[in-house]
C-alpha cells in the first residue's frame, strides 16, 4: 500500500514534497544545478485528485498493492468517505449495511461488531474479523468500531488466505485510516440526536516541516437508548505522523486509543418462538450491574521504500492491547408460565495482547510479452488471550411484563480461568500476470505454521497443538473491452478454532473451499461501476455450542455451505445524482452435523434476500450547495437461534424494510449542516439473535442534526 498515494488522495488540491533534485538526472530536473538548490530543499508541487463518488477505483489496503479493481478476480466494494458521509455513518456495522452479502450477527450484548460475509461469521468469542491498514485488528477485545478516522472501508469477497492466512472464506473487510497531509486542513463537528445522543469529532492535519506531516483525529459520543436503562459512551483518539526522508521513502506511525462503556444488553425475548409479545424497550438485565468497559490501545508502524519505477519494499509492525471487564445479569431460559425469566450472572475479566509484523517485496518483471507483478512476503504474529469469569447459573428471576430490579443476587463461583497463546508465521507469494491487453492471471500461495496452547488454570492442565496449512489461490480476468471485465477464481482457506471443549482440548482448524465467477462494468465516462458475482463456498470443522453445555463449551458442527448471487452498483446516474445499490441472494446452510435437526437448516441471522439503496441529489440552493437523499434497507426473514437442539428451540426473525431520509446544506466553504432521519416509519425490526431469550431489537425512529466547520 503506497502511503504517498494515500497522502495525495484528498479531492482538494494538496502540496506535497517533490523529489529531491539532487537525486534526479539533469535531463529530468532542469533546476538541478547547485545554484538552483543550494540547500537541497524540497520544492512543492500541486497534486489534484478528481473525486469519483461511490465508485470502486483502486484497492490499496487489503490487496497490499495499488491494483485497479477491474483487474481483480473477485468481487470488491470500496465504501468511500463520500459515501460514508452521505449515509451518516459513524460505526462499522452501519457502513457494512451498504455492501452486498453482509449480515449482522449477535454482538455480545452490544459490546462489539459481529457480522457474516456470505454467511460466515468467524469466531463469536471475539467478534468478526477485520483489518486496519492491512493488519488484523480483531484478535482481542476492541469494542464497536468508530469510523471517525476511516478514509474508506474495503469489502473484498472470497478468501484472502493466500495473502493473510487465517480467515473466513466469505471475505475480508479492511479499514483504511486517514493519513497525514502536507497542507493544513482542520474540521470540527458536533451532533445531537434522539435518546440523548451527543457526539463531537475533530480532524486536524498539516505539515510539521518539509518532510514531516501529522494528523489528529478524535471522537467522543454518549447516548441513551429507547431501551430502558441502556446507555453507552465511547471515545477515539488517533494521532499519526508521516515522515518522508527522501522522495522514495515513507515512514508512518499511528496510535489509536479506544474506550467504550456500555450497558450489557441481551435484548428481548421471543416467547415460544414468537416475537412482538414484549415491549421492544424492555430491559431484562440489572441496571445496578453498571457498564461493561472495553479498552483498546493500538500502534502501527509502516515503512515503504521505492527502488526505481518497478521495485519496492514495505513492512510494518502492529501492537494492540485490549481488555473487557464488567458484571452482567443475562437471560438464561423462560419458565413454563411463559412470563418468568430465569437469569444468570457473570463477571468477565478478559484481556488480549496481539503483536504482528510483515515484510514484503513488490516488483514488476517483463519478459516474453508478459508483465509479472510480483509480491513476496513473510509475516508472523503472537496473540495471548487471558480470561477469568465468575458465574452463577441461576440468579434472581424477573417478570417479562412487570420487571422489578434490585434483588440481591447469589454469590458467583469461578468457572473459566484460562490463558491461550497463539503463534503463527508464514511465507507467501503472488503473481499478477498481464497476458496481452485482455487477459490477466492471478496465482498465489501461502504456507502457515500455527501453534496454539491453552492453559486451564483451574486444574493446571495445558493442551497444545501445531498445524500447518497451505492456501493456494488462482484467478483469471478477461477484458473484452474498456468497460467490461469477466473473471473467475478458486481458493482454499483455513481458520484456527479458539473455542473450548468440555475436556479443554483444542479443535482442528476450519477448512474452506471457494469458487466464484463474475462480471464488472465501468462506464466509459467513468461515472458508474457495477459488479455481479456468483459464488459457492464449503467449510468444515465449524464450531457450534455444545448441546450438553451451550453457554460455556463448543463442538464441531461438521460442514456448512454457502452459495449465492450478489450485485453492487456505485457512482453517478447523472451529474449530481449519486447512487449506491447492493443486493444479495445468500443460501447458507448446514450440510453435515452431529445434530440431525440442524442438517439443511439455514445459518442463523443470514437472510436469503437483502438489499440496500441510497440515492442522493446535489443541487444549488441560494448562494450555497445542498443535498437531499433517500435510503432503503431490506432483509428477508432469518433463522434466529445460532445452534438450536430441536425444533422447540428454533425460531425466525421476521423480515423488514426501513426508510431513511437525508439532507444537508452548505452555505459557504466552511459550514455544513445535515439532518438524518432513520427508520422514518418506525418499523419494528430485529437486528440479530443468538437464542429465543437473546434477541437484539433494531432501533426505532431517530433523528440526528449535525454541524461541521472546516478551516
Amino acid at each position: 500500500m503506497s502511503l504517498l498515494a494515500l497522502a495525495v488522495s484528498s479531492p482538494r488540491a494538496q502540496a506535497l514534497p517533490a523529489p529531491d533534485p539532487a537525486a534526479s538526472t539533469p535531463s529530468s530536473t532542469p533546476s538541478s544545478t547547485p545554484e538552483a538548490t543550494p540547500d537541497r530543499r524540497l520544492d512543492a508541487v500541486e497534486v489534484h485528485g478528481a473525486r469519483q463518488p461511490y465508485r470502486t477505483l483502486v484497492v490499496t489496503g487489503a490487496m497490499k498493492t495499488d491494483t485497479p479493481a477491474r483487474d481483480l478476480a473477485q468481487s470488491v466494494r470500496v465504501l468511500s468517505d463520500a459515501l460514508l458521509a452521505d449515509a451518516g455513518v459513524t460505526r462499522l456495522d452501519q457502513a457494512l449495511d451498504l455492501a452486498s452479502g453482509l449480515s449482522r450477527q449477535s454482538n455480545l450484548g452490544g459490546l462489539w461488531d459481529s457480522y457474516a460475509v456470505r454467511g460466515f461469521t468467524g469466531d463469536p468469542s471475539f467478534g468478526s474479523d477485520f483489518l486496519v491498514n492491512g493488519f488484523s485488528s480483531s484478535r482481542g477485545y476492541n469494542g464497536q468500531r468508530d469510523t471517525a478516522n476511516a478514509a474508506s472501508v474495503e469489502v473484498l469477497k472470497g478468501p484472502a488466505s493466500a495473502l493473510y492466512g487465517r480467515g473466513e472464506p466469505g471475505g475480508t473487510v479492511n479499514l483504511t485510516t486517514r493519513k497525514p497531509l502536507f497542507v493544513p486542513e482542520a474540521a470540527v463537528s458536533t451532533s445531537i440526536g434522539s435518546h440523548g445522543r451527543v457526539r463531537a469529532t475533530a480532524d486536524l492535519t498539516g505539515p510539521l516541516g518539509e518532510r514531516w506531516a501529522y494528523r489528529l483525529t478524535a471522537a467522543s459520543e454518549r447516548a441513551d437508548s429507547e431501551r430502558d436503562h441502556v446507555h453507552s459512551r465511547r471515545s477515539l483518539l488517533s494521532p499519526s505522523v508521516l515522515w518522508m526522508p527522501d522522495a522514495d521513502t515513507t515512514v508512518s506511525y499511528e496510535l489509536e486509543v479506544v474506550r467504550q462503556a456500555a450497558t450489557f444488553d441481551r435484548g428481548v425475548v421471543a416467547i415460544g418462538g414468537r416475537l412482538g409479545q414484549v415491549p421492544r424497550h424492555a430491559f431484562y438485565g440489572e441496571p445496578g450491574d453498571g457498564p461493561t468497559t472495553v479498552r483498546s490501545t493500538g500502534h502501527q508502524l509502516f515503512v515503504q521504500r521505492q527502488f526505481g519505477e518497478d521495485w519496492s519494499v514495505q513492512g510494518g509492525l502492529s501492537r494492540r492491547d485490549s481488555a473487557l471487564d464488567g458484571v452482567a445479569t443475562e437471560a438464561r431460559f423462560l419458565q413454563a408460565d411463559q412470563r418468568t425469566l430465569t437469569r444468570q450472572r457473570r463477571t468477565r475479566a478478559f484481556d488480549g495482547q496481539d503483536l504482528s509484523g510483515r515484510l514484503e517485496l513488490l516488483g514488476t518483471v517483463r519478459a516474453a510479452g508478459l508483465a509479472h507483478h510480483l509480491l513476496v512476503g513473510a509475516d508472523a504474529y503472537r496473540f495471548v488471550d487471558q480470561r477469568e469469569q465468575y458465574r452463577v447459573a441461576t440468579s434472581t428471576p424477573i417478570d417479562l411484563f412487570d420487571p422489578v430490579y434490585g434483588a440481591v443476587p447469589p454469590a458467583m463461583s469461578l468457572n473459566t480461568w484460562t490463558r491461550e497463546t497463539q503463534r503463527a508465521r508464514a511465507l507467501y507469494a503472488q503473481d499478477q500476470i498481464d497476458v496481452g491487453e485482455r487477459w490477466k492471471l492471478l496465482l498465489g500461495v501461502r504456507h502457515d505454521r500455527y501453534e496454539q496452547s491453552l492453559l486451564n488454570r483451574r486444574n493446571g492442565v495445558t493442551t497444545a497443538q501445531t498445524l500447518g496449512a497451505t492456501s493456494p489461490r488462482a484467478g483469471l480476468v478477461y477484458q473484452p473491452g474498456r468497460t467490461v471485465s469477466l473473471y473467475t477464481s478458486l481458493a482454499r482457506s483455513f481458520r484456527p478454532n479458539s473455542g473450548v471443549r468440555r475436556d479443554f482440548t483444542p479443535f482442528p482448524a476450519e477448512q474452506g473451499r471457494s469458487a466464484e465467477v463474475g462480471a464488472k462494468y465501468d462506464a466509459a465516462d467513468g461515472r458508474i461501476s457495477a459488479t455481479l458475482a456468483v459464488f459457492r463456498i464449503a467449510k468444515n470443522n465449524v464450531l457450534t455450542p455444545d448441546p450438553a453445555d451451550p453457554n460455556n463449551f463448543s463442538v464441531a458442527a461438521g460442514e456448512v455451505r454457502s452459495q449465492g448471487v450478489e450485485l453492487d452498483v456505485g457512482g453517478e446516474l447523472s451529474p449530481g445524482l449519486r447512487v449506491s445499490f447492493a443486493y444479495a441472494f445468500t443460501d447458507a446452510q448446514v450440510t453435515r452435523d452431529h445434530n440431525v435437526f440442524l442438517v439443511g437448516r439455514q445459518l442463523a441471522n443470514v437472510p436469503r434476500h437483502s438489499a440496500n439503496l441510497l440515492l442522493v441529489r446535489a443541487f444549488a440552493l441560494g448562494a450555497g450547495q445542498a443535498t437531499a437523499g433517500i435510503g432503503l434497507n431490506a432483509v428477508s426473514r432469518r433463522e434466529g437461534a445460532v445452534a438450536p437442539l430441536s425444533a422447540a428451540d428454533d425460531f425466525r426473525l421476521p423480515g423488514h424494510a426501513t426508510l431513511k431520509l437525508l439532507a444537508s446544506y452548505r452555505p459557504d466553504r466552511r459550514w455544513t449542516f445535515s439532518l438524518d432521519l432513520d427508520n422514518v416509519l418506525d418499523r419494528r425490526t430485529y437486528a440479530s439473535a443468538y437464542s429465543q431469550v437473546w434477541v437484539a431489537p433494531g432501533a426505532g425512529r431517530s433523528a440526528v442534526l449535525s454541524a461541521r466547520y472546516g478551516f
